[in-house]
C-alpha cells in the first residue's frame, strides 16, 4: 500500500506541479537564482526576459531585440523554514493553515529539486525543532514530506511563538548564501523584525504568510467561545455585537499593518496566502511578482 507521504507527493505532482509546468514553462526554477557571470550565447528577446540582458549592439545591427545568455548558477541551496506552532493548526479540517503549509513546502521542495538544487527544512515550534539537511532528489523530497506530515507537538502552552528564535535558528543553519522561504502566519512574540533583517542581509528571503479568512473577518456566529491558539486563553464573545466586530476589525487592521511594516523594514516582500486560495494560482502569482520586482531592480 502507498504510504500517506507518497500519496501526498504524487497528488501534488499531478495536480499542482504538472499544471505549473504549463503555466510557467519552467520560470519558477530560475525566478530566484542569481545570474551566472559566463556569457554563453545570444537569442531573440521574449516578453518575459529581463530587459537588462538585452544586447543593444546586436539588436541595432539585426533590427530585432536579442538578449545575452549566461551560465546559470546551478548550485542553489533552498531552505524551508516552517512554523509548526499551535496557531498554524487553525482552520477547516483537511484544509487549515498547517495543510496549506505542508502543500506549499512539498511543492517548493519538488520544484527546486527537479532543477538539481538542494532543499533543506527547519521545522519549528517553541518546544520542538527539527533540521532536515539540504539534499536533492525525489527520494529526499519524499523523506521531507514524511517529516512534515508527521505528528506535531504544537499545542497551547501559555506562551506565544518565539519567531525571533525561529529566524535565528534559520540564520545559524543556512551557513552559505541560500534562498530561504519562511512559511508562517507570523503570529507570535512581536520582536522578530531584527532577526528577519539579519537573515535577509545574507540570504534571499521570501516570506509566505499563511492566513485563514476567519482570522481576518470573523462572521456573525452569535455567542461563541474563542480560544487563543498560542496561549490557550479562552474568552466568551458575542460575534453579533457591532462593537465587538468594530474592535476586532481594528485589532486585525493594526496587526496586518504592523506585520507589513516589519517586513518592509526588514527588506522582505511578503506573500499573503489564504487557505481558500488555489495553490497553483498562488504560486503563479508569487513567481510573477518576483519577476516584476527583478525587472525594477
Amino acid at each position: 500500500m502507498t504510504n500517506p507521504p507518497d500519496r501526498l507527493l504524487r497528488r501534488l505532482e499531478w495536480h499542482v506541479i504538472r499544471r505549473l509546468d504549463g503555466r510557467l514553462q519552467g520560470a519558477y526554477r530560475t525566478m530566484f537564482r542569481g545570474t551566472g557571470i559566463d556569457f554563453t550565447d545570444l537569442r531573440t528577446y521574449m516578453p518575459e526576459d529581463d530587459v537588462r540582458h538585452i544586447d543593444w549592439n546586436v539588436t541595432a545591427r539585426l533590427d530585432e531585440p536579442y538578449v545575452r545568455q549566461y551560465t546559470e548558477d546551478r548550485d542553489l541551496t533552498v531552505w524551508l523554514v516552517l512554523d509548526r506552532s499551535a496557531s498554524m493548526r487553525f482552520g477547516a479540517a483537511a484544509h487549515g493553515k498547517d495543510d496549506v503549509l505542508t502543500e506549499l513546502a512539498v511543492c517548493l521542495a519538488r520544484l527546486f529539486t527537479q532543477g538539481g538544487n538542494r532543499v533543506g527544512a527547519i521545522l519549528y515550534d517553541n518546544r520542538y525543532q527539527r533540521v532536515i539537511p539540504a539534499r536533492t532528489g525525489r527520494t529526499h523530497v519524499l523523506y521531507l514530506t514524511h517529516e512534515i506530515t508527521g505528528p506535531t507537538a504544537a499545542r497551547p502552552d501559555g506562551t506565544t511563538t518565539d519567531l525571533d528564535a525561529m529566524l535565528r535558528l534559520a540564520a545559524s543553519t543556512a551557513r552559505r548564501r541560500s534562498l530561504v522561504f519562511v512559511i508562517s502566519d507570523f503570529i507570535g512574540a512581536p520582536d522578530w523584525e531584527q532577526a528577519l533583517t539579519r537573515l535577509s542581509h545574507r540570504h534571499e528571503v521570501v516570506a509566505l504568510r499563511v492566513v485563514d479568512p476567519m482570522e481576518l473577518d470573523l462572521p456573525d456566529l452569535g455567542l461563541v467561545l474563542v480560544e487563543d491558539a498560542e496561549t490557550g486563553e479562552q474568552v466568551l464573545a458575542d460575534t453579533s455585537d457591532p462593537l465587538f466586530q468594530q474592535r476586532l476589525r481594528a485589532a486585525v487592521d493594526a496587526r496586518e499593518l504592523a506585520v507589513a511594516d516589519s517586513m518592509r523594514r526588514a527588506g522582505v516582500t511578503p506573500h499573503r496566502i489564504s487557505t481558500d486560495q488555489d495553490l497553483v494560482q498562488t504560486l503563479v502569482h508569487m513567481v510573477r511578482q518576483a519577476k516584476r520586482r527583478r525587472r525594477r531592480t
